[in-house]
């Protein structure tokens, strides 16, 4: 049996709809919203204006801090629109639109040839800056910042995180299906520029195809494939260090604390192409599913690429669905418009019918324990809830770790009154940092 860690739930995964599903490449869209705002961090200011011609790969927004990501554009055409848009994460943000010219032409030297082995590390890491990499699995944390620890924190082991342990999602799995070799090259690469030699994959064991995949490829290498038990959530960062390596990162730490760096499946694949073809984060795999889609597919989208063009070439909806989400369905973000676009971190596009979710009014804790018993990082998620509905977010943060929270969901799943606990966490979080902010 596979390795695994206390608490968790086991909910249907819901993969069967895509997991035999090829990524299919999906149209050329004939107009893309991109925003300037992809990633945790500052967002970029644009370099073009209303009326300028861009190329595929062309620089269109620049990072202005060191925690943020330079944007791209994903195909070539005419700038025609800089504003507001919808936003899958913030609502509104600011997106420079291009109208296809139907032409897909790359920008001047793109794509290339490079040796990665001949690289030292501070070149892969500026190579990784200027292409605009972020965690794909959503996160989205700027990768050359997390790739550039701090001179006291020693790293020495690697970890692929390629559990894709929400439900529904398949796109990772379907990448180290048919791209295997891509995904440790990106490893090796990664590691070289850490400078570590211990490398992991951890895979969920109801991936044993994926399993093989990566087996056969690191076969003699330096990178040993980690089976994993299935369970979620088996791939949230912290849990997935202690399953592999037995650290546990500190109270309020970060995986640099304890010597590792977690990077994404997508994440690694975006490496290799910005290292050896000089190919920018433009595009990703995306799940499109649920019970709402007609012919669910994963799909390689261009980033800027609305929902609502995503969806229609799925077929389109078979029903209305009553939740529309991107990611997953435990931490993924319900949308309100199918107008917002694909970012680097959109994993999956969930459109959902009332079969498929199960919600009900809000009750009283009834101080049950489920959710204790489920938590992955040994909290109390039910006192979480109370005291972020009744506002005494220090206390949350003081006298229970609040910070701890993973935001798994795991807690939401098992709770028999329904209780918003995730979403209680997330306002004392924000509060927290509101109040911090401020001084």
């Amino acid at each position: 049996m596979g390795k695994t860690f206390r608490g968790g739930v086991h909910p249907d995964d819901k993969k069967r709809y895509t997991a035999t599903k090829p990524i299919e490449v999906a149209p050329l869209p004939q107009k893309v919203v991109i925003p300037t705002r992809q990633h945790i961090g500052a967002p970029c200011s644009p370099t073009v204006k209303v009326g300028d011609l861009v190329k595929k790969g062309q620089v269109i927004a620049e990072a202005q801090a060191f925690v943020s990501s330079p944007v791209h554009a994903s195909t070539s055409g005419k700038v025609t629109e800089i504003s507001d848009y919808p936003h899958p994460v913030f609502g509104l943000c600011s997106a420079i639109v291009i109208e296809s010219d139907g032409l897909d032409e790359w920008a001047d030297g793109l794509p290339l040839t490079r040796d990665w082995k001949t690289l030292e590390s501070k070149e892969l890491k500026e190579i990784i800056r200027q292409a605009g990499i972020v965690g794909m699995g959503g996160a989205t944390f700027p990768t050359h910042v997390k790739m550039a620890p701090p001179p006291e924190k020693v790293i020495d082991t690697f970890i692929l995180n390629a559990a894709e342990c929400e439900p529904y999602l398949t796109a990772d799995h379907r990448v180290m299906l048919e791209q295997a070799g891509r995904i440790v090259n990106g490893m090796q690469i990664a590691m070289k520029v850490l400078g570590v030699t211990q490398g992991y994959v951890g895979i969920e064991e109801n991936k044993p195809d994926a399993i093989e995949s990566l087996q056969k490829v690191c076969a003699g290498s330096e990178i040993k494939v980690v089976p994993l038990k299935t369970k979620y959530p088996q791939g949230a960062e912290k849990t997935l260090i202690k399953v592999i390596a037995d650290r546990e990162v500190p109270s309020g730490g970060l995986p640099m604390d304890v010597g590792v760096v977690v990077q994404n499946v997508g994440t690694v694949v975006a490496i290799g192409d910005a290292v050896e073809r000089g190919i920018p984060l433009i595009e990703r795999v995306t799940t499109v599913t649920g019970g709402a889609i007609i012919e669910p597919k994963n799909l390689l989208l261009r980033i800027g690429t609305t929902f609502a063009q995503a969806v229609e070439w799925c077929g389109g909806f078979k029903e209305q669905p009553v939740k529309v989400i991107m990611g997953g369905p435990m931490m993924g973000m319900a949308q309100r418009t199918l107008d917002v676009p694909i970012i680097k971190g959109t994993s999956g596009i969930l459109a959902l019918t009332a079969e498929d979710v199960n919600v009900g009014p809000e009750r009283p804790c009834i101080r049950c324990g489920r959710c204790v018993e489920a938590c992955p990082m040994g909290l109390v998620p039910s006192m979480l809830s109370i005291l972020g509905q009744r506002n005494l977010y220090q206390v949350a943060k003081e006298e229970y770790n609040l910070l701890d929270c993973v935001e798994c969901g795991s807690c939401v799943y098992v709770c028999p009154a329904k209780r918003n606990i995730v979403h209680y966490i997330k306002l004392s979080k924000a509060q927290n940092a509101a109040k911090a902010a401020k001084k």
